[in-house]
Order: structure tokens, then sequence, then C-alpha cells
């Protein structure tokens, strides 16, 4: 089904078994921290992303009883389809006692998420959602409930303006609007602009996210070229983001669990902070070796080369780290 027909069902009960998938990250991670919070289940709940999929620790969680009449959720994001016997095991776990949920965030190709429907219908109890990239409208109108909801006073035009500013992030609009909020002030776009991280910056971000999802990215590099950005500004913003992401990857190694204030010593917005995690779990320590290898051998060619050539070596490095992921 897709969302508007979700929400409707959201509003009458809580499936017990959910397939999320499609382009709309924000969606999905809203969906999630309303089941979170909807079932109290933030101190008990299990998550497993990517490479910490265990079928067994999510079999062995659903089939336990729940503890002081508390609620068994299970949470499972994963960029790889998990087999149909499995996912299907679930499911009937889910389905068999009243404390019980099980939600799997699906990120890979939409061809596979096909697949795995069957495991989530009527039939089997479980529900598959398609959630697509928000359009202006939609994006519009998920801001302009998030400011009434703040209490702001800000105009279209000046969300607008946010969103073209931000790329149409909306996880990154919604945090925006929170910083904006404290002002008590109408927000216009002339504070938007004093207050708001410029597009460039954002637009390198979401360019080192497109590669390592392994999405196509010689569009985006021609568009940060034109739009002023240096090749070696984007070597830099590629190297600063792999070190993130590297820091990401030894803590969750260590501690088994994220917290950016430890990582980076600031705490970043909850959607990034699970994003940035997302993205250092499925990366394996010896290609992060490989990567910072390539970052450095790199940045010396750069630096020798003439002015003309400085472009292809960017797109050269780029497509080249994506190959390693």
């Amino acid at each position: 089904m897709y969302q508007k027909e979700f929400d409707q069902k959201l509003k009458t009960s809580l499936p017990k078994a959910v397939l999320f998938y499609g382009e709309n990250d924000y969606a999905i991670d809203r969906y999630l921290d309303f089941y979170i919070q909807k079932l109290d289940a933030r101190e008990s709940m299990l998550t497993l992303y990517f490479d910490e999929w265990d079928f067994g620790q999510a079999k062995a969680f659903l089939s336990q009883t729940s503890l002081f009449g508390g609620t068994n959720l299970v949470i499972v994001r994963h960029d790889k389809k998990i087999p149909k016997k499995e996912l299907d095991n679930l499911v009937e776990l889910a389905n068999k006692n009243s404390d019980n949920y099980f939600l799997y965030a699906f990120s890979g190709p939409d061809k596979d998420a096909k697949t795995l429907q069957s495991s989530f219908s009527d039939k089997t109890g479980g529900v598959w959602v398609r959630l697509f990239a928000p359009n202006l409208r939609e994006g519009m109108a998920v801001l302009e409930q998030k400011a009434r909801k703040l209490g702001m006073d800000i105009d279209a035009y000046a969300l607008q303006h946010l969103m073209a500013l931000l790329h149409n992030n909306l996880a990154l609009c919604s945090n925006e609007l929170e910083k904006l909020a404290i002002l008590g002030t109408k927000v216009t776009s002339k504070d938007i602009d004093r207050l708001v991280y410029s597009t460039a910056p954002l637009a390198v971000e979401q360019l080192l996210i497109d590669l390592f999802n392994r999405k196509p990215i010689t569009d985006t590099i021609s568009k940060l070229l034109e739009l002023g950005e240096d090749e070696f500004s984007i070597l830099r913003a590629t190297q600063y983001f792999v070190n993130q992401v590297f820091l990401f990857h030894a803590y969750i190694k260590l501690h088994g669990t994220v917290d950016s204030a430890e990582i980076l010593g600031y705490r970043l917005p909850k959607p990034i902070e699970e994003q940035k995690a997302q993205l250092a779990l499925r990366v394996k320590s010896a290609v992060l070796l490989k990567i910072f290898e390539h970052l450095l051998e790199s940045e010396i060619a750069m630096k020798k080369a003439s002015a003309s050539q400085k472009e292809g070596l960017l797109y050269g490095m780029l497509i080249k780290l994506q190959g390693y992921l």
C-alpha cells in the first residue's frame, strides 16, 4: 500500500508487522519513531542495523515473554534481502503475541523490495508500505505542519526558500525549523539566509551520502562545480566525511551503540546521526583503509596536476571510491 492508505490504517490500528521501503527516508524514520513512542519501547526495543542483522537474535527476542507488561519491538534496517523463510517466521511471531511488533526498513533496490511483499500480506498479518520521495507540495505540507506544531510565524515563501536552500532534505529542514522557532518572531527568508547553512556544503554532503549509497553521482558533481565549488574543496569534504564514517564505524564496533556527541564532540540531529550510523555499518574496516589510501593518493595526484586536469581527476577519484563500496 501507499502512504495515504497506511496513514488511514494507523488511525484505527497498529499493524503488527510492517515492511517500509522507497525513496523517502524522512517518512520511514517518522513511522519508526511513531511506533517507538506509541509503544513506549525506546528503552526495551531491539534494533538490528545492517551488519548487526542476526535472525536468531530477532527470533529469540520475539519469542520471549515481555517483562512487566511491556512490548517486544524489533526494528531491522538493511539494504539486503532477508530470506523469505526467516521473514515469514518473524511476521508469524509478531502476530502470535499481542505484545510483539516487527518493523523492517529496507533500503535496497525497489525490485528486491517487491519480492519481499508476499511476507507482509493481509494473509500473513503484515503490511508493506512504499514511500516515494516527496514533491515540493508534499514537502511544503510536512513543513507547514511542523511550523504549526512549533507555533511559528513563517509564510509559504520562506518555507519554500528553506527547502531550496537545504536541497529538499526534509530531515534537515525540520531540524532547522526547530532552531528558527527559538527566535520567537516572524521568520523571513532573510532570517533563513542569515541563520541556516548555505546550499553548497549541504549539496556536497548529499553527494557523499549518495556516493556511499551507491547512487549515481556524476550529475551532482557537475552541479557542484557549476555552483563554484572547486575540486580541492570537494576532496577535503570527502576526506572529512570518510573520517566521520570511520569514527562512527569504530565507535559502534566498540560500544554497540551510536552517540554522535561522544564521537564528534557535538550532537547531530537524530535522523542525521542514524544516517551516519547506517553508512558506517555498511562498510568493512578493510574497505575503509583502502578508501583512506585512495584519498591520499588522489590528493597527491591533484596537487601535481594542471588546472585543466583537476576536474577529470575529481570524477575519477569519486567513481573509484564508489567502486570500493
